[in-house]
């Protein structure tokens, strides 16, 4: 069995979010859940990538035992690099936006970026400032309804027809705190990426796989413009049969993937040898 540790029980000046480590030798990773999500959303992935890496899995800011640090994206990747190290980062959603502004502030943490359903932002200034407004408009109904009448319809979308989440996942999901999940729309949402991210594409130095699930449409699109933002280092792959939530709805897939990426970077993340 793979070896787990928590990280939220390191010293103080230690790791700013909570997350557990997995497996005891091989590259470093580091996966990042999406909105309303824990790090019990990867759970799948990370037991079979632990096999042979050293996985870490975080609960992002406002969600999770990271509950209570309020950060927008800019600060939530910079407690993501002092909690992951130099490493492996793979971002889902939400967790695929912290992940790349990493990657643009701290290259030299970041050893190889995946992201899974992501954007760099929403290019028309008024749909940029529709979004922030509805994403307003969902954190009031979370502060006043709390998390089950709002996960219940937020998984209810087309985005995430066909999704199944475990019960673990769902329970995790569950028990988050409104305010902070409130937060984390007011944050870290996509129209906060003001102005959008695609003009520093470029400066991504880190080997790149850009994922979406091939029942997805928008994120396919979306991915394919990111890979070519990013130039020759990146790569786009799709995952077949899946839709938004590509780790969920096929953990299996996903970690093969992730592992075989892994296995072509030139720049191993430390531990890769084993020591």
């Amino acid at each position: 069995m793979p070896r787990v540790t928590p990280r939220s029980d390191r010293p103080a000046g230690g790791s700013p979010l909570h997350a557990v480590v997995a497996g005891e030798r091989g590259p470093d990773v580091v996966l990042v859940h999406g909105f309303t999500q824990t790090l019990a959303s990867w759970a799948p992935v990370a037991a079979d990538l632990a096999r042979d890496h050293v996985v870490t899995s975080v609960d992002a800011p406002g969600h999770g035992g990271s509950s209570a640090l309020r950060a927008d994206l800019a600060a939530g990747a910079t407690a993501l690099g002092a909690t992951g190290g130099r490493a492996v980062y793979v971002g889902y959603s939400m967790g695929g936006r912290l992940a790349l502004r990493l990657a643009l502030d701290r290259p030299d943490l970041v050893a190889g970026l995946v992201l899974l359903g992501a954007t760099a932002g929403i290019d028309d200034p008024a749909e940029r400032a529709a979004r922030r407004r509805a994403d307003d408009a969902l954190a009031q109904q979370l502060e006043q309804e709390g998390v089950e009448p709002f996960l219940a319809r937020w998984l209810a979308q087309p985005l995430f027809a066909g999704l199944e989440p475990t019960t673990a996942d769902l329970a995790a999901r569950l028990a988050n705190d409104p305010a902070a999940l409130a937060s984390s729309l007011r944050l870290a949402g996509t129209g906060t990426m003001d102005p959008p991210w695609w003009a520093e594409l470029g400066a991504v130095s880190a080997p790149t796989l850009v994922l979406a699930g091939a029942e997805d449409p928008k994120f396919t699109a979306l991915a394919l413009r990111l890979a070519e933002g990013i130039g020759p280092g990146a790569r786009q792959a799709s995952v077949t049969g899946a839709g938004h939530a590509a780790h969920l709805q096929d953990p299996v897939a996903v970690a093969v993937v992730v592992r075989r990426f892994v296995a072509t970077l030139s720049d191993r993340a430390p531990g890769a040898d084993g020591g």
